[in-house]
């Protein structure tokens, strides 16, 4: 089971790298109206919560500065940052690198069960493997947000595909 999470989130992950290379640095920081938040601040949160995920899940210790939280967690938005945001290159260096620490994880830790069960709302995840598939889910609705800002933010001479 540990293999098909990990090799699914290494698919979703490269294709996050992929639009996130692709995006103008431009296009980052614009909030179309419609939408809650930007580029940046989807992929800092993609970043964000992928290293919350591994901590929840197998006990490693945080990858990312301490200031991430501050910036993309839950309920934050860029229009309330006190602090510049880290660039372009360096959430691709985080993308990448979370993308190469997962394929680390010993396989017996994806079954390990978490105690107590994380609730979140409604939902109970009682091991790993099920909150970081959940974490998968999660990724994947960011992707998603992302693409839609890199079309509602393209500039009316730029090729769409």
């Amino acid at each position: 089971m540990h293999q098909a999470i990990v090799h699914t989130s290494q698919v979703v992950r490269q294709v996050v790298l992929g639009q996130v290379q692709a995006a103008a640095v431009e296009q980052l920081d614009r909030q179309p109206e419609g939408f809650a938040n930007t580029i940046r601040w989807n992929i800092g949160h993609i970043v964000y919560w992928r290293d919350r995920y591994a901590a929840l899940c197998f006990g490693v210790p945080s990858a990312i500065p301490d200031h991430y939280a501050a910036l993309f967690d839950s309920g934050t938005k860029p229009a309330d940052w006190t602090e510049a945001p880290p660039t372009k290159a360096e959430l691709l260096e985080q993308l990448a690198a979370q993308l190469g620490r997962l394929s680390e994880i010993a396989p017996e830790k994806w079954e390990a069960e978490l105690k107590p069960p994380l609730e979140m709302g409604p939902f109970s995840f009682r091991t790993a493997a099920e909150l970081f598939n959940f974490a998968l889910v999660h990724e994947g609705i960011h992707l998603g947000v992302v693409m839609s800002l890199l079309r509602a933010t393209r500039t009316s001479g730029e090729r769409r595909p």
